[in-house]
């Protein structure tokens, strides 16, 4: 859990927040997110996510893009001494990463927004606070 700024450098590595760190070891996943971020996925959660992939239908033209989107853009990464991670070219350009970045921990992942993505997905997503009790109500919180 957590949000955090950072950002890339030039060699486009990024600082792994210390906290999550922890929780991810020297090695992880890093594919495409839903939303126009990154997921980093720790490996032990990372197969979990692969078996669930695995079990989709492949005669369903849908689930085959689901696991396209996630898989075929999965890379494992190491995370070095000082805390630093590479991200491909092709994955910062999907989240359209820059310079700046918002780290945010979710349950069992982490997500590598650009700073500019992150804030127009927080004006968007804003409930209201009636709204935000429905919801909740809705999923049974």
């Amino acid at each position: 859990m957590g949000k955090y700024q950072n950002s890339i450098d030039a060699k486009s590595r990024m600082i792994v927040p210390s906290k999550y760190r922890e929780k991810l070891g020297y090695r992880c996943v890093l594919t495409r997110g839903i939303d126009k971020c990154l997921y980093i996925y720790p490996m032990a959660q990372w197969e979990k996510f692969m078996e669930k992939l695995a079990a989709l239908p492949t005669t369903d033209p849908n689930a085959r893009a689901f696991v396209r989107h996630f898989y075929a853009n999965a890379v494992e990464c190491e995370i070095d001494k000082q805390g630093r991670m590479g991200i491909p070219q092709e994955l910062r350009e999907y989240a359209n990463i820059e310079k700046e970045l918002v780290t945010v921990g979710l349950l069992d992942k982490i997500e590598i927004w650009s700073k500019a993505e992150w804030t127009e997905a927080e004006e968007i997503v804003e409930l209201t606070p009636n709204d935000f009790a429905t919801k909740m109500a809705e999923y049974g919180i």
